[in-house]
């Protein structure tokens, strides 16, 4: 039994693809605060377009704490959105967002990772009273943990090339110990 319970724990993992799957051209980032700060409000993608959901992580700075560009790309927003200042970068096919932020750059300019691009405004912070930086990451229009950046997104559990080499071995193992098991191996978004 307890042979069975293991088996089906690896399976259910195996079963659902991690975001990094699905994405295969994420940039090389690094954190937009330094020194790495708190995380004080992890990623909760939403289940639909419109639905309910944290889409970004909030990241605990100080009111003027420079931001810097959590990858290399080029600006294509620096404004006031609802009275918050928010910068968007894009890095060739995945952008990431900063916000509450007063923008140092401007739309087209060419950042490198790490670059000072803003300084963390209080007003409007999603922590307030505290000052945190919402950081997001967007593939298309698909919400991602802007954590996958510097090696902290979810943890994975799959073959680096994203197969799903040795699952059917693993169906068929535990239909033959404990009859039938239902995987669904499709992609979930």
């Amino acid at each position: 039994m307890l042979l069975l319970i293991l088996l089906l724990t690896t399976l259910s993992l195996a079963a659902y693809p991690a975001a990094a799957d699905t994405v295969p051209n994420l940039p090389t980032g690094s954190w937009p605060l330094r020194p790495a700060p708190d995380v004080v409000r992890g990623f909760e993608p939403p289940a639909s377009a419109w639905g309910a959901g944290h889409r970004g992580v909030d990241l605990l700075g100080h009111a003027g704490e420079p931001v810097r560009a959590g990858a290399a790309g080029t600006v294509v927003f620096a404004g006031s959105l609802a009275g918050r200042g928010v910068l968007t970068i894009d890095h060739d096919g995945t952008r990431t967002t900063y916000e509450p932020v007063s923008s140092a750059v401007d739309v087209g300019d060419h950042v490198r990772a790490g670059q000072v691009v803003g300084r963390l405004q209080l007003a409007m912070s999603h922590c307030f009273p505290r000052a945190c930086l919402h950081w997001g990451l967007l593939s298309g229009e698909r919400y991602l943990d802007p954590l996958l950046l510097v090696g902290q997104g979810p943890v994975r559990l799959l073959p680096l090339d994203g197969s799903r080499a040795g699952v059917g071995l693993l169906v068929g193992l535990a239909q033959a110990i404990g009859g039938d098991v239902g995987v669904d191996l499709g992609r979930r978004e």
